[in-house]
């Protein structure tokens, strides 16, 4: 398996969730167990042996492949989540998206200064949802954050916009918005 077969398995959806967005559905890469077990390997190759504790899924796809990573490179799963859907105490930090605003929480006291984090989502478009949730994570103090998405799309500039606030940012192959 590589990238690109990967990255062909990924299905467009137009006009979602509105009108002119075009909407990169990776469930259809998800449906593929060669494709699952290649984004959990790539990632388990470049993230085990740096001392993560915990990997942060950020809703809703960031769940899907973080947890796997998190047991092969024997971590943690901590999920963020839209807000009220986690039933404990929770911090918040609100972020504007391409096509509105939003906001995402954590459970208080789900991450320490002993902690080193890879926060993981599938996609990076603008950066605002990943930002938002390095944001999160640094309010627990941790020692070091790594960051990662599946997919980048490229010509949306999130790469840049996190790389001017301080995010090193990994992704596993880039699309053209168009492609």
């Amino acid at each position: 398996m590589t990238a690109n077969e990967v990255k062909q398995s990924i299905r467009n959806v137009p006009d979602y969730p509105i009108k002119g967005i075009q909407f990169k559905d990776i469930t259809t890469a998800l449906s593929k167990p060669e494709c699952l077990r290649w984004m959990r390997d790539e990632m388990v190759k470049r993230y085990k042996g740096l001392g993560i504790t915990q990997v942060v899924g950020i809703e809703s796809r960031g769940f899907i492949i973080a947890p796997a990573v998190a047991m092969e490179i024997g971590a943690g799963f901590v999920p963020i989540r839209k807000p009220g859907k986690l039933p404990a105490e929770t911090i918040t930090v609100s972020y504007t998206k391409e096509y509105g605003t939003d906001s995402v929480e954590m459970h208080k006291g789900a991450l320490n200064e002993n902690d080193v984090v890879l926060i993981h989502d599938d996609i990076l478009a603008t950066g605002g949802s990943l930002m938002a949730a390095v944001e999160l994570v640094k309010k627990a103090g941790v020692r070091k954050i790594y960051a990662n998405c599946i997919i980048e799309l490229e010509g949306l500039n999130g790469r840049k916009y996190l790389e001017e606030r301080g995010v090193d940012i990994d992704c596993l192959f880039g699309i053209e918005v168009d492609e």
